[in-house]
């Protein structure tokens, strides 16, 4: 995969950037996503995520809104949101 130039971007950071978690509704879901987003962004506020569950209230849907300072950092992020068991969807 080619490297996109910084100049090449349409994010221009630092910047606060939202990202969508989707997973099964779970106890542990939120604290988890809350402390990967933490483990980026060591001022993220688990207070500042969004919740909306599913109509059958098997999944919820997250917005977490993370300060990140580059690429490396937002796709890192991505990964490990990704990565984790509970975790469905990141868009």
């Amino acid at each position: 995969m080619s490297e996109i130039l910084p100049e090449d971007s349409l994010i221009q950071y630092p910047c606060d950037f939202p990202i969508k978690v989707m997973g099964r509704a779970h106890d542990a879901f939120l604290p988890a996503m809350a402390d990967i987003a933490r483990g980026f962004d060591p001022g993220f506020d688990a207070g500042s995520i969004e919740v909306r569950p599913s109509n059958s209230g098997n999944y919820l849907g997250l917005t977490l809104t993370v300060h990140v300072t580059s690429r490396e950092q937002l796709d890192a992020l991505y990964r490990a949101l990704h990565g984790h068991e509970l975790v469905s969807v990141v868009l």
